[in-house]
């Protein structure tokens, strides 16, 4: 059973870079066809693909969110991190980290993480 765990600061300056890791227990991070994600939702709005690492290390992400978003993995210890820069208030969000053979809607996710809040505050 693939079980994933959030880790990071829970409260993040405005302008700065958001930084969350994803580590990955009871499977690989390199299993064949399987796409790791982080996904986010803000108080009182839906849920956010934000984007995705494959298997391979390709890496997928939102349009919207594209200029500030940056997934990469370490292997070595099977997790994958999120870097958003330049946050803003609106960032606010639960972020969760989720894994599944395709993206980016909530059906193609089996495995969630607990989900991590991080507040955008000065």
């Amino acid at each position: 059973q693939v079980q994933l765990q959030e880790s990071g600061p829970g409260l993040v300056k405005p302008s700065q870079t958001l930084s969350l890791t994803c580590t990955v227990s009871g499977g690989s991070i390199t299993t064949n066809y399987y796409y790791w994600s982080w996904i986010r939702q803000p108080p009182g709005k839906g849920l956010e693909w934000m984007g995705a690492i494959a298997y391979s290390g390709s890496t997928y992400y939102s349009p919207s969110l594209k200029s500030r978003t940056s997934i990469s993995r370490d292997t070595s210890k099977n997790q994958f991190t999120l870097q958003l820069s330049s946050v803003t208030p609106e960032d606010t969000a639960v972020y969760c980290c989720v894994g599944g053979i395709s993206w980016p809607l909530p059906a193609d996710f089996g495995s969630w993480g607990q989900g991590t809040q991080v507040t955008v505050t000065s």
